[in-house]
């Protein structure tokens, strides 16, 4: 990945998961810029672009574990609803929104996995 690419980290403040990405973050001395995911949602149009770049199934951008998630019942819902719906649904409240997020350039990321960051961040195995 370019050095000059602009990252974009979507956490929420008190995910423990998102702390722990960032202090890697900052490990490896990559700047970013983050973006609080409840207070600034990413829209329908973000969430679909982000999807197409990502590669990911678009089950991998919702927050499965989240309170919101089990609450809604989507676990039985997602598979009758179409891409359409589903992003509409994300775009509704940041919490149904798999975190970190990361946004850089043509990687997009969901969650946190070391190894996953390590190779699409910073090109190393």
């Amino acid at each position: 990945m370019e050095k000059d690419k602009k990252i974009v980290v979507l956490c929420y403040q008190k995910c423990t998961t998102c702390k722990k990405a960032l202090k890697w973050l900052d490990e490896q001395k990559i700047r970013y810029e983050t973006r609080a995911i409840k207070e600034e949602n990413p829209t329908k149009d973000e969430l679909k672009e982000w999807y197409k770049k990502s590669g990911l199934a678009l089950k991998r951008f919702f927050n499965t574990s989240g309170n919101l998630y089990k609450e809604l019942g989507l676990k039985d819902k997602l598979a009758q609803m179409t891409e359409e719906e589903q992003l509409g649904l994300l775009a509704t409240d940041g919490m149904l929104v798999k975190r970190p997020l990361v946004v850089a350039g043509d990687v997009v990321l969901t969650g946190f996995k070391e190894a996953e960051w390590k190779e699409k961040l910073t090109g190393k195995e």
